[in-house]
């Protein structure tokens, strides 16, 4: 995984916490949902690139 794919899994990974946070503070429950599909979307990004990088060994 390269140094930019980390950086930008971690950055989607932190707005979606960020979204999350302020959606509960707020009761609204899309922001919240976003949130957390941010977070599942880095989480699976960074799934892939670990795969990719054990094939490329």
């Amino acid at each position: 995984m390269s140094a930019s794919d980390k950086i930008k899994n971690a950055a989607q990974d932190i707005k979606g916490k960020v979204e999350e946070a302020v959606g509960k503070v707020t009761g609204d429950d899309s922001k919240v949902a976003e949130g957390k599909a941010d977070q599942t979307a880095a989480s699976a990004k960074k799934a892939g690139e670990n795969v990719k990088d054990i094939v490329k060994g």
